[in-house]
């Protein structure tokens, strides 16, 4: 079987563990300090908080902002639950925007009209590891005055106009085991603001600015030592295995872009797409559909996987909480993406049996 992802954990990543098994020290300690400042040197922040996730990151960013009830949060209904999950978590309300269909990401010409007096952050998720069209999103929060939070969670070294994303806004990332790098379980925030920093790691942390000494409701999202010294070893390879996803991914696109029906990524100009996910989208023309086609290469071996089936404004918990969006770009793109393997561990003889299992089909 030819896996949609593999995590790669090395020997080094081994040996790394191992030495905080035997240290003792398990909780967070120097080894994720020295992760936080790592990670920030590399994605251009002055700052870095660990925490256990990336919904831990995305929801403690949202509250370092103040957001709260009777706030509204502008986001995507085409990601993961956990982008919008974490603006109620905060008592706020998210707002729908579409998508563009050709990189999945937000639609900046359909931001403005759903500001509201009660907007105070427009969320954008880098989704698939393409960043967004940061200019656009930078001028409308600094037109309408709003914050600006960057899900990063699937987008870890992407880049756009060559600053790496995470550094735009307050940056969220998930270090996921599937991710382009992992820590097993894990997040981190970025930013350049002192403030907002500490009101992360107090809220990581109970709330405490110091020890036994609670000054806001926080929460139990620290990182332990052993997940700071995977992601120490990960973060060191990262740019070797996204250069490995990105050769795969144009191989691949080469090979399957004349395929009737089967629309291959798009990348931006003057971005850096790290290929969390290769997504194709397989239309009416290619004559049979994506669930069929996906059947088949599982019987040949190749795993698949479906981001996303079901747009977030369209899943059962949104809709019991009155959300009646029609958001058709979202909704036809849930109906035909298909997610193919290009991993770092995908070899050019897997590439070209996927090709040809796709042609054959």
């Amino acid at each position: 079987m030819i896996s949609i992802a593999s995590p790669m954990i090395d020997e080094t990543s081994i040996s790394a563990v191992v030495g905080v098994l035997k240290s003792g020290m398990l909780a967070q300690g120097d080894r994720v300090e020295q992760f936080e400042r790592s990670f920030a040197s590399y994605i251009g922040t002055k700052y870095a908080v660990a925490v256990n996730s990336g919904t831990a990151a995305l929801h403690a960013t949202l509250l370092a902002l103040g957001i709260s009830s009777g706030d509204e949060v502008i986001t995507t209904p085409f990601s993961f639950i956990a982008s919008a999950n974490s603006i109620l978590y905060c008592g706020a309300k998210p707002v729908f925007v579409d998508i563009d269909e050709r990189t999945f990401n937000i639609d900046t010409r359909l931001i403005e009209e759903k500001i509201t007096p009660r907007t105070k952050t427009i969320l954008v998720v880098h989704l698939y590891g393409q960043p967004c069209d940061m200019k656009e999103i930078i001028k409308l929060c600094n037109r309408h005055n709003l914050m600006l939070v960057e899900d990063a969670c699937q987008a870890h070294g992407a880049e756009y106009e060559g600053a790496r994303v995470g550094s735009f806004g307050t940056g969220c990332f998930s270090f996921y085991a599937t991710k382009n790098m992992t820590t097993a379980e894990g997040g981190m925030i970025t930013t350049n603001d002192p403030v907002i920093a500490q009101k992360a790691r107090m809220i990581r942390s109970h709330g405490e600015k110091e020890r036994y000494h609670h000054e806001v409701i926080g929460y139990n999202y620290r990182m332990n030592e052993v997940s700071a010294a995977l992601g120490i070893c990960a973060l060191e390879r990262l740019d070797e295995y996204n250069a490995l996803r990105s050769q795969n991914a144009s191989i691949l696109s080469s090979r399957i872009s004349k395929i009737k029906g089967i629309t291959i990524p798009f990348v931006m100009k003057d971005i850096k797409h790290v290929f969390h996910q290769f997504t194709i989208r397989v239309t009416r023309e290619f004559g049979i559909t994506r669930n069929e086609l996906r059947q088949k290469l599982m019987e040949k071996g190749i795993g698949t996987a479906i981001h996303y089936p079901i747009p977030i404004h369209k899943q059962k918990v949104y809709q019991d909480l009155g959300y009646s969006d029609h958001l058709p770009v979202s909704e036809k793109a849930a109906e035909e993406v298909l997610s193919l393997p290009i991993h770092q561990s995908v070899t050019k003889e897997d590439l070209d049996y996927i090709a040809s299992a796709i042609e054959n089909i």
